[in-house]
């Protein structure tokens, strides 16, 4: 049985591995999606106990919030869900946070989810003028009418997450965080301890690496994001992989594979509430969910942790 936790300090009370949604009508992400299939996945997902969804207006310009909402009305189980979703991209691209803006927003999402409240809304990234602690001090005003249960921020820098909570609104964060990129560590984590705030990290598997699925040789086609990245560049990814491969016996003594030991390794980590892998498919789903029944001893955290340091 999943044990349960807290997101930061609001009161919602979720499984902590959830599910990103992008490849959910994310159609400007990911090619030929299948609508149907990612909206099976979703109500799959809530079936077996994952229950908390992350989307954004931003995958698929609002689409995926369509598909995510229907999920969650055919599952019958609005209760039991814990849906964040993101905002802050204009019509022609840019990015806005001012208060108006973002009240619309929240607006356009819940008419798109079909639903009267959302629990966590996410300011998805920062703009470059509107003042943090005002774009969030809206989401509290939206807060305290019940259009929304949780304030969240995403992508803001350690000096704008400050600037944001000033006043101590800002109840989540959604960061980069995966054992190739630690950063977090120094600089997100002892702020979000001391402030009750939950941290939920992104690209958990640094763009399929860290799920275990790749050779030293393996190369990937033109065009492919992961030529951009520089842990895929030459020495270095045959030297990642080569780490990973480290990870797979100490995976086997739990009975896991790779990607469902490093998810276990994250929500052991005290500042992380929460990681949201995305997934296609029903069976990626339930197999990272299986993760959370795990419980690594403090020999194999500090084993994981020094393999990557």
């Amino acid at each position: 049985m999943v044990s349960k936790v807290t997101l930061g300090k609001t009161d919602l009370s979720i499984n902590p591995i959830g599910l990103g949604t992008n490849a959910v009508g994310g159609h400007n992400i990911y090619p030929n999606l299948d609508e149907q299939q990612g909206v099976d996945m979703v109500k799959a997902a809530i079936d077996r106990g994952v229950d908390f969804l992350d989307t954004a207006y931003a995958y698929g310009n609002g689409r995926s919030e369509e598909l995510v909402g229907q999920a969650i009305a055919e599952s019958g189980k609005r209760q039991e869900v814990v849906l964040a979703t993101k905002g802050a991209h204009t019509d022609d691209g840019s990015k806005s946070n001012r208060p108006e803006f973002l009240k619309q927003a929240v607006d356009n999402s819940l008419k798109r989810l079909g639903l009267d409240y959302i629990d966590l809304y996410y300011i998805h990234f920062p703009d470059e003028d509107t003042p943090k602690y005002e774009a969030v001090g809206a989401l509290q005003e939206l807060k305290e009418a019940g259009k929304i249960r949780a304030v969240g921020v995403s992508n803001f820098s350690m000096d704008q997450l400050k600037e944001a909570n000033q006043d101590g609104y800002v109840d989540v964060i959604q960061e980069h965080y995966n054992l190739f990129e630690r950063e977090a560590e120094e600089t997100y984590f002892p702020y979000v301890k001391e402030q009750g705030i939950g941290f939920v990290p992104f690209f958990p598997f640094a763009s399929g690496l860290l799920a275990g699925k790749y050779e030293e040789d393996t190369t990937f086609p033109g065009g492919d994001l992961r030529h951009q990245k520089p842990e895929f560049q030459g020495e270095k990814f045959k030297e990642n992989v080569r780490k990973i491969n480290e990870l797979k016996p100490i995976a086997d003594s739990y009975g896991l594979d790779t990607a469902q030991l490093v998810l276990a390794y994250y929500i052991h980590q005290e500042a992380i509430d929460a990681v949201i892998p995305g997934a296609k498919r029903k069976d990626q789903v339930l197999h990272n969910n299986k993760a959370a029944d795990v419980t690594l001893d403090q020999a194999t955290i500090t084993r994981i942790s020094q393999l990557f340091s």
